[in-house]
């Protein structure tokens, strides 16, 4: 079959949009939209018919079990396994520690920051604390306050020897010992680690804690579907198996599209985002959330696109912004300075808006153009607002609108944005799985640390 790389179509069809809970439009990318600086579509065309062969690759990797996170969307049995270790510390604890740097924790903050705190799941659950970073002064005060016979603990290390993580863990586990026997902390901490010999396995093993596998074929930033991100997500009481559907929605979108790659909204966002680099040198890519909900999202999104990509000396930066309040820190530069950088505006629904402003308070003439308006008008008119403007510029910008937040329409876009790295590595020619160039970083840390010596004070 002919592969149709036609480019006059490429927005999402808002049926699809409405079942995927997400929507990509990518007319304001283009040369004939917003002028010179745009993607021309010959670029463009000849980017989308080498994804079609891209995407055979991608299923036959998917049938062949060679891209272990393809495969997670469809599993069930693993949830269930889950499901009671979810259960006990649901029942037992008031709060969980998430340990975990990068994809250990990056992934699963983003699906329990979109949660909505008001909902009694949410609410009946524990309180997670996803560690991300070893900020001391964050770190000491979080580890004091905690009443850890109320406490649970998940360590997460794909390695079993991540720095911060066994960092962490190493300073929380006394002040833990301080209020509990060593024979109580089976009761309260589980493991995620990767088989075999490693310095996490070994602690587990000392003080007889449970560890569950962490495959050692799936990278931690493809993680958020595995047992990395589902326990968390059990835990707080959101749906894993909504989450796991939505992801296997668009994967099933994605393989239905292989003769068609215009079709499938990731294809064209690497389409998109290779081709303006190459014609471009667009340097960088700006996530601009209009939501706190999805300001976690965007984070992690940053660390999938900057570590699969950097290689060889390609690559854009991948720059995380929250709308409005970037727009007052951040846009003179967008729009008056270097033209080198290409725009994701992401906005979710107007299902919240907040009160309408009332005309008694806001009589002043030159508030007028408040009155009745909602704190949800204002971020959809600044979204809207921000977004043409930058058009308006010949700034590239893509357009992603969420027709719901839920667990859904995230494990739905961020298979998008796994599958778009994926295929963004294809064109480029480079490995989405590997980052050799921050070993050497890696080995100085452990250097610096055995030189400053010490032991406990």
């Amino acid at each position: 079959m002919q592969t149709d790389t036609k480019t006059t179509d490429l927005d999402t069809d808002p049926a699809l949009a409405h079942q995927l809970g997400y929507g990509q439009t990518v007319r304001d990318c283009r040369a004939d939209q917003i002028g010179p600086r745009g993607l021309d579509d010959a670029v463009l065309g000849d980017l989308l018919s080498r994804l079609s062969p891209a995407l055979k690759r991608l299923r036959s990797a998917h049938e062949m079990d060679t891209m272990p996170f393809l495969r997670l969307p469809s599993a069930r049995k693993d949830l269930a396994a889950l499901a009671p270790i979810a259960d006990h510390y649901q029942r037992r604890f008031d709060d969980v520690l998430i340990l975990g740097t990068g994809g250990s924790s990056l992934g699963s903050r983003a699906l329990y920051e979109m949660a909505d705190g008001d909902s009694d799941r949410i609410r009946s659950a524990p309180t997670l604390h996803i560690i991300t970073n070893v900020d001391p002064f964050v770190w000491d005060r979080m580890i004091r306050r905690l009443d850890y016979r109320r406490t649970g603990i998940i360590v997460i290390s794909k390695s079993g020897g991540t720095t911060e993580t066994m960092m962490q863990f190493l300073s929380v586990l006394p002040v833990v010992l301080e209020r509990l026997d060593p024979d109580e902390l089976a009761r309260c901490i589980t493991v995620i680690t990767e088989p075999g010999d490693n310095p996490l396995r070994k602690l587990a093993a000392r003080y007889n804690l449970p560890v569950l596998d962490h495959d050692p074929r799936v990278g931690g930033r493809y993680s958020v579907l595995s047992v990395v991100g589902m326990l968390p997500t059990l835990i707080s009481g959101l749906d894993a198996v909504e989450i796991r559907q939505g992801a296997q929605a668009v994967l099933d979108q994605a393989f239905a599209s292989i003769d068609t790659p215009a079709a499938c909204a990731a294809a064209v966002g690497a389409a998109i985002s290779v081709g303006l680099q190459r014609q471009h040198n667009i340097a960088a890519t700006v996530m601009l959330a209009y939501s706190d909900r999805l300001g976690s999202l965007a984070r992690w999104y940053r660390q999938l696109w900057a570590e699969s990509l950097g290689k060889d000396g390609q690559g854009t930066t991948p720059v995380y912004a929250t709308g409005p309040v970037d727009q007052h820190s951040q846009l003179q530069l967008w729009l008056d300075g270097p033209s080198d950088k290409m725009f994701t505006v992401l906005g979710g629904p107007k299902d919240q808006d907040g009160y309408g402003i009332d005309a008694s308070l806001a009589d002043d003439p030159r508030l007028a153009y408040m009155v009745g308006r909602s704190m949800g008008d204002l971020m959809d008119a600044s979204r809207r607002a921000t977004a043409e403007t930058l058009a308006r510029h010949g700034r590239p910008v893509r357009h992603i609108e969420m027709t719901r937040i839920d667990e859904g329409s995230m494990g739905a876009l961020m298979m998008h944005f796994m599958l778009e790295t994926v295929l963004a590595a294809d064109l480029m020619g480079v490995d989405p799985f590997d980052q050799p160039a921050v070993e050497g970083g890696k080995i100085l840390i452990r250097k610096y640390l055995s030189e400053q010596g010490g032991g406990a004070k």
